[in-house]
């Protein structure tokens, strides 16, 4: 009672605080977010709405590979382009090996960067690939739009 362990007897220092003593700790701790793939997985299999799959991705960090220039590698060889992105270094290095460059950014920062008439595909190699053509793309950034600015 009162900081002090009424058990301990004639051991106990008063004065000295208990281990923790001042310190609050919460009650039930905070949950951590959910990763990017763990999103990816429940949005492709229907457990995760869109609207929550877009928040988690916005804060998220996706790896990107790159060229010698600064900027996004885009593949052309399909109906759209689309630029390959990864949830995690592993998945990155899955598809372009152990010594490929990339750059990280997070997932707001690719929907305002990402230029006008592209999409991305994210963990393209993966159990759990995800492709968002351009449109899902504008849609994408309307949402942002609609969130920061009402």
């Amino acid at each position: 009672m009162y900081g002090y362990d009424q058990n301990a007897g004639a051991q106990q220092q008063y004065g000295q605080p208990q281990q923790g003593y001042g310190q609050q700790q919460p009650l039930y701790p905070e949950p951590s977010p959910p990763s990017l793939a763990d999103a990816v997985r429940a949005f492709t299999t229907g457990a995760l709405a869109a609207e929550d799959f877009q928040q988690i991705f916005a804060t998220s960090k996706v790896y990107c590979p790159r060229g010698d220039t600064p900027g996004f590698l885009a593949l052309h060889n399909t109906q759209q382009p689309v630029i390959p992105m990864f949830t995690s270094l592993k998945e990155l290095r899955r598809y372009a090996g152990k010594e490929s460059k990339y750059f990280v950014i997070t997932g707001a920062e690719v929907i305002d960067l990402l230029p006008t008439g592209y999409g991305f595909v994210l963990d393209m190699e993966g159990e759990h690939r995800m492709v968002f053509d351009a449109k899902a793309v504008e849609q994408m950034v309307d949402f942002a739009m609609r969130r920061m600015y009402g």
